[in-house]
């Protein structure tokens, strides 16, 4: 059985007919063309599938296509040329804040996401915010030394 989601995608408004199952990860890479969030546990804790819904992080795995509604989404890809964003990768690369790059755009998301709702975060934010992240490269202290440093770079 298919479903009609309408939703608006990196500023767009997007129609697509999908399987009622499937997910907004699924509809972003399958249909979208969008791999910027990574496929990684489908199970909502590795955190690679990270975009935002409005202006909060949210599993791509997670969120049904079906329940998108006219929702706004937010995918690495329509970020790309925002001043944050630049500012935060620029700030990750400094940090050496990653290193395979599986992990890294739902950590750039999650740490965008955190930024857009605290702007002036603390150690202990970020490592909250970052919880559901996981990174067996490098470890959390780089990417949330890049964060803070990205926050006070913002005017935070």
């Amino acid at each position: 059985m298919k479903t009609q989601v309408e939703f608006y995608l990196n500023g767009e408004h997007a129609k697509l007919n999908v399987p009622t199952r499937w997910t907004l990860l699924k509809c972003l890479r399958d249909v979208m063309g969008l791999t910027g969030a990574k496929q990684g546990c489908e199970s909502g804790h590795c955190g690679a599938c990270v975009v935002l819904a409005g202006d909060r992080p949210v599993n791509s795995c997670l969120v049904l296509a079906a329940e998108l509604g006219g929702q706004q989404i937010w995918t690495i890809e329509g970020l790309r040329d925002r001043e944050a964003m630049i500012i935060l990768q620029e700030s990750y690369i400094q940090h050496a804040a990653f290193q395979c790059g599986i992990c890294t755009p739902g950590m750039l998301m999650t740490s965008y996401g955190l930024l857009l709702q605290n702007p002036r975060p603390t150690k202990d934010d970020v490592r909250l915010a970052l919880a559901g992240n996981l990174c067996r490269c490098t470890g959390y202290q780089r990417a949330i030394d890049a964060v803070i440093e990205a926050g006070e770079k913002l005017g935070g």
